[in-house]
C-alpha cells in the first residue's frame, strides 16, 4: 500500500455508522458511547503503558455522574470529559452547539511559531503554489511554508516551485502550525524529497472488538515523483501544532537521507479517525487504525526533532525566528561539508 492511498483508507474508514441498540436517554447515549470507543478506539494498550489509561475505571467514574433527569449539555460536558481521558485530538463528540475536543497536546507546550514574525521571512512578494508561499531569503537559501494541508497543490505548482528554486544551496520547508488536512497532499509533497521507494510507516486495521484485535500490518510507502525532484539538504520545521496528515509527512520526511527536522516534537495523532453516531444524533470521531512508524515504533504522541530548538524570547523581541535563523545556519554549514 502506497502513502498515497492513505486519504483513501480515509475515506473507507470514515463512513457513519449509526447505534440503535441503545435507548436515547442519558443513560443510554452514556453507555453507547463508551461501548463504541471500547470496541473501535485503536490506542488502549498504548495510552495504558504511557499514562495508565483504564478504560473500565473510566467507565465506573463516569457513571455516577449520569442521572435519568440531567440537562441536555450537562450530558454533552460529562461525555466530552470522558472522552478527553483518551488524550487524543481525535477524537470529538458534536452536538448542534458545541464541539468537545482534546487540545492539551499542544496547549501545554511553546507555540514554537508566531505568524507576525514569520512575515519578516516572507515579505510581501512570495510566491504562491496552491497551498505554499515561498521565497528565497538573502543567503540564498529557499524558504516554503504550507499552512494546511487541507491547501491543495498540484504536480505543476511543484515542479514550477523546485524549478524556480533550483539555484538555492538549501530549503527551509516550515510545516510548523499545520495542523493537518488530505493525506494526498502531504503524499505530493513528500514524493519531491526522495529518489527511490521507501518504507516509511506500517498501517493496521480493527477486526474485532477487543482491544487488541488488529490485522498484520500493511506497509505504507513512498514513491518517487516523476517530476522535478529536490536534491540538496532540506531542514523541515516542526512544532507541537504539526498535527495528524503533518505528523504522517514528518514522519515520511524523516526517512529521507538529505533531510532534518528541526524545531519541537509534532502534535501526534496518528490514528486514521473513523465516525459513528450516538442515539441522539451526536456524532462521534476517534481513532480507529494505528499508524506506526517504519520499525513499528508509535507515532500518537508526536515525533522527536533531529535538532530540538525552540524560539527564544530575545530573538523574538528582534524580530528574529530562532528556529529559522538556526536552520539557516545549519543549511550554511552543511553546504561547506560541515555535518
Amino acid at each position: 500500500m502506497r502513502f498515497r492511498y492513505l486519504f483513501l483508507l480515509l475515506l473507507l474508514t470514515t463512513g457513519c455508522v449509526r447505534e440503535e441498540e441503545f435507548d436515547n436517554t442519558p443513560q443510554g447515549n452514556f453507555e453507547a458511547l463508551w461501548q463504541m470507543i471500547d470496541e473501535r478506539y485503536c490506542f488502549f494498550d498504548y495510552k495504558r503503558n504511557e499514562y495508565g489509561l483504564d478504560w473500565d475505571e473510566v467507565y465506573n467514574r463516569y457513571a455516577r455522574l449520569i442521572t435519568p433527569d440531567m440537562p441536555t449539555k450537562g450530558l454533552f460536558e460529562v461525555l466530552g470529559n470522558m472522552l478527553a481521558e483518551l488524550r487524543d485530538g481525535h477524537v470529538n463528540l458534536y452536538s448542534n452547539y458545541d464541539v468537545a475536543r482534546y487540545w492539551k497536546w499542544y496547549e501545554d507546550y511553546p507555540a514554537n511559531f508566531n505568524d507576525s514574525i514569520q512575515r519578516n521571512y516572507l515579505g510581501t512578494d512570495y510566491r504562491i503554489a496552491g497551498g505554499l508561499k515561498y521565497t528565497i531569503l538573502p543567503d540564498n537559501i529557499a524558504y516554503v511554508y504550507y499552512a494546511s494541508f487541507s491547501s491543495g497543490v498540484g504536480d505543476g505548482n511543484l515542479s514550477d516551485m523546485l524549478n524556480e528554486l533550483a539555484f538555492c544551496n538549501g530549503l527551509i520547508l516550515d510545516v510548523r502550525d499545520n495542523g493537518g488536512g488530505m493525506l494526498t497532499n502531504a503524499a505530493k509533497l513528500a514524493a519531491r524529497f526522495t529518489n527511490e521507494e521507501v518504507t516509511t510507516a506500517y498501517m493496521c486495521h480493527k477486526t474485532g472488538t477487543g482491544h487488541t484485535d488488529f490485522s498484520s500490518p500493511e506497509a505504507v510507502t513512498v514513491k518517487p515523483s516523476d517530476g522535478i525532484r529536490w536534491q540538496k539538504p532540506v531542514v523541515l520545521l516542526t512544532n507541537r501544532s504539526s498535527y495528524s496528515a503533518t505528523n504522517d509527512f514528518v514522519n515520511a520526511m524523516r526517512q529521507f537521507p538529505l533531510v532534518t527536522v528541526m524545531g519541537d516534537r509534532t502534535g501526534g495523532g496518528s490514528g486514521m479517525p473513523f465516525s459513528s453516531e450516538l442515539p441522539n444524533g451526536w456524532a462521534v470521531r476517534f481513532s480507529a487504525c494505528p499508524v506506526y512508524g517504519p520499525d513499528m515504533e508509535q507515532l500518537e504522541f508526536g515525533i522527536e526533532p533531529d535538532i530540538q530548538v525552540d524560539m527564544t524570547e530575545a530573538d523574538m523581541a528582534r524580530g528574529l525566528d530562532t528556529i529559522i535563523e538556526e536552520a539557516r545556519k545549519y543549511l550554511a554549514l552543511n553546504r561547506t561539508g560541515l555535518f
